[in-house]
């Protein structure tokens, strides 16, 4: 099974020799024309903006979507998600190319800067029922993206808490005291105004905030919110034949996520390989020859192309 790695930057080593623990050979992809040797693609991590130059620079954005619209899996590690996703905001001045095909809008740097990179126990229940093992995974956040929002036909494998970035205003304690020299001021600071309507207002407003404002919030007397709830992004999703990851399983010594890949290159391949091997087993016992005028050999043949069809149009599907 020939599964090739962007070789552009990044860490495409690092998958190499993890697909090599498994006993699958990594080819290094650099070109366009070499995607048409491989049946499978990893996009790896590394600097998306640098990454999306040299891809441009060695034009290999189309034969990278045909490879996507063929149906033939792909999985986007960090940078390589962004790659994927239909849409990205948070780019450098001038935005960068996307491949696209993953349903979902993609926040480039959502977890800050290089100094602010970080590991995290992961809880990952659908790779856990296809791979075994730990119930969470130790996900590796380098300059990380997270996935903001995804299409119904996304399946989420992954989320992680972070605090929310909506600010939520607290009731204040004042003192009576305090609020009387506030609105004092409030007073006099209209009067001189001779506004008596906005002065009114004022007077009203005053009676409002003595009265409620253990349980509302007050916008004079606080100049800024808390942030005391949190919210979760997604770091794993699955959407037909595309995988992404906005975490780094390479730099880790669990191949969980490349044997579960290898899974999706090996489910995606059976119905060619069987076909294949029928069609070979049939030409060297010299029956094609035989049947080829056949309703036998018709048969085969539709069954042979209806597969064909239904790759080249499953990501579209999905």
């Amino acid at each position: 099974m020939a599964v090739g790695v962007l070789a552009l930057q990044g860490s495409f080593n690092e998958h190499i020799a993890a697909l090599r623990r498994l006993g699958v050979k990594g080819t290094e992809i650099r070109k366009a024309e070499q995607l048409e040797t491989i049946n499978a693609l990893i996009i790896p991590g590394g600097e998306s903006t640098t990454m999306a130059k040299l891809a441009e620079y060695h034009n290999l954005f189309p034969a990278l979507r045909e490879f996507v619209k063929m149906g033939k899996p792909v999985w986007g590690t960090c940078a390589g998600l962004i790659f994927l996703a239909d849409k990205a905001v948070g780019q450098k001045e001038g935005g960068q190319e996307l491949v696209g095909g993953l349903d979902c809008l993609v926040h480039r740097n959502f977890f800050g800067s290089q100094i602010q990179s970080f590991e995290a126990d992961l809880l990952v229940p659908e790779l856990v029922a296809t791979e075994g093992g730990p119930a969470s995974f130790r996900g590796v956040f380098i300059r990380a993206p997270a996935i903001l929002e995804a299409g119904t036909g996304v399946e989420v494998l992954a989320d992680y808490s972070v605090p929310s970035r909506k600010p939520t205003v607290q009731p204040v304690e004042e003192d009576k005291e305090e609020f009387l020299i506030r609105y004092v001021l409030y007073f006099v600071s209209v009067a001189s105004t001779n506004n008596f309507t906005l002065m009114q207002l004022y007077v009203l407003n005053g009676y409002w905030y003595f009265t409620y404002q253990r349980r509302h919030s007050c916008s004079f007397c606080s100049n800024s919110g808390k942030i005391n709830s949190e919210e979760k992004v997604i770091v794993a999703v699955k959407q037909g034949n595309l995988l992404a990851t906005a975490f780094h399983p390479e730099l880790t010594a669990d191949t969980r996520w490349h044997s579960y890949f290898m899974k999706m290159v090996n489910k995606g391949e059976q119905p060619f390989l069987l076909m294949r091997e029928m069609f070979l087993t049939m030409n060297h016992q010299g029956l094609i020859s035989q049947y080829f005028n056949s309703s036998l050999f018709l048969f085969f043949f539709s069954v042979y192309s209806f597969c064909c069809l239904e790759r080249s149009f499953m990501s579209s599907e999905a």
